[in-house]
């Protein structure tokens, strides 16, 4: 009898077991959707969350770094003379740089000229004790001089800050305008005891033209002086573009007369056929990668490439032209050659446009990540045919 019921009852109890599972698996399931719902869980999120991880694993198998090792000061690392001067500047010892001067002054090497004036010139607004002592020595000397003034005009902009003017106090703009109006005679005199051929003291007076709101007319004037020492000089045109741009003293249609004009007239290999690009970078306000690839956009970025292969590899200003043609690539959808220009700048992220990013490093990462990622696939497409 004890067998029979146990017989009759134990799929009874077995169905009521599974009931209560299903039930209870159903419950459990959709507390746990809930606390998604309630925690503003969103699986496309965490899909594109966990395809980026893909891709920056991808990247690190490549021996690219991750944002924690990117650089995001320098578009390119210092020659080794130049950490030594920066070095001894910060240790009081004005020698080095000086001697780092004299060299490009000799080899009449402008380019590495103002770029050594930035690097220098930062450390000196920080701290000008030794630049005072290299004044003292040598009072004519023509790279304390530009020193001087562009050390100036990095105190003015860094007196003022970086938020737009609505964000910067009265005091701030007084303290802006006190230190530029100072560096007006400051570029005079580097102008009067600057190495013949130089363009140094007008490039770095075009950082004062902008702060200061210089006429059209002044800037036609420092641009001519310039011009006839070093056409083609980067850094100039970089400068005279934000100039010109519609945030600072001109508009989008001065802006792109201008370098339209600086990349016709130059030779190949002078890194000029980047500025129509940054000149549309500059005033882009879509949202819409269309207006990156329109025929004339294509043709632009085809000319910087052509330029960029062109010119001389130590160029200082070569990786900063990498970082903008890797980025235009990628929106472009030209995967391979975008990631060809990031593997070769990769670990220095002081360039635009990722220095105009909250996380330039993070921004860097996640752009190179994804020509790298669609590169593969694009190859591994290839084979597959």
């Amino acid at each position: 009898m004890k067998i029979l019921l146990w017989v009759v009852l134990t799929p009874i109890v077995l169905l009521v077991l599974a009931v209560g599972i299903y039930f209870l698996k159903v419950i459990i399931g959709g507390l746990i959707e809930g606390w998604r719902e309630g925690s503003d869980y969103d699986p496309e999120a965490e899909e594109a969350e966990q395809e980026a991880q893909r891709r920056a694993e991808q990247s690190a198998a490549l021996g690219l770094l991750p944002p924690e090792r990117q650089h995001t000061k320098l578009a390119l690392p210092d020659a080794p003379a130049v950490t030594v001067a920066i070095a001894a500047a910060r240790a009081g010892d004005w020698k080095p740089v000086a001697a780092l001067f004299d060299e490009t002054a000799a080899a009449r090497d402008w380019e590495l000229r103002t770029r050594h004036i930035e690097r220098l010139a930062d450390v000196a607004a920080e701290e000008d004790a030794w630049l005072t002592a290299w004044e003292t020595a040598r009072p004519d000397d023509p790279g304390a001089a530009l020193l001087r003034a562009r050390s100036s005009v990095f105190l003015g902009w860094k007196v003022r800050g970086s938020q737009r003017a609505k964000h910067t106090s009265r005091e701030q703009f007084e303290g802006f305008h006190r230190t530029l109006g100072r560096t007006r005679h400051e570029h005079a005199r580097a102008a009067e005891l600057a190495v013949p051929g130089d363009p140094s003291p007008y490039v770095g007076e075009i950082w004062t033209a902008i702060g200061l709101g210089y006429p059209h007319e002044e800037m036609h004037r420092i641009w001519k002086e310039i011009t006839v020492r070093a056409p083609h000089h980067y850094e100039a045109h970089f400068s005279a573009l934000q100039y010109w741009c519609g945030k600072w003293c001109g508009s989008e249609e001065l802006a792109k007369a201008f370098t339209v004009k600086a990349a016709t007239e130059a030779p190949p290999g002078s890194l000029m056929k980047i500025f129509p690009l940054i000149a549309h970078f500059e005033h882009d306000e879509s949202d819409s990668t269309d207006v990156d690839r329109t025929p004339e956009m294509y043709a632009a970025v085809d000319a910087a490439l052509a330029d960029a292969a062109a010119a001389d590899p130590d160029h200082p200003r070569l990786p900063e032209v990498r970082h903008l043609l890797g980025y235009f690539l990628n929106l472009q959808g030209r995967w391979a050659a975008s990631a060809e220009q990031f593997r070769l700048v990769d670990g220095y992220v002081g360039a635009l446009p990722w220095r105009y990013r909250g996380d330039p490093a993070g921004e860097f990462c996640r752009v190179r990540d994804e020509s790298v990622s669609r590169a593969a696939e694009e190859a591994a497409g290839r084979e597959d045919v």
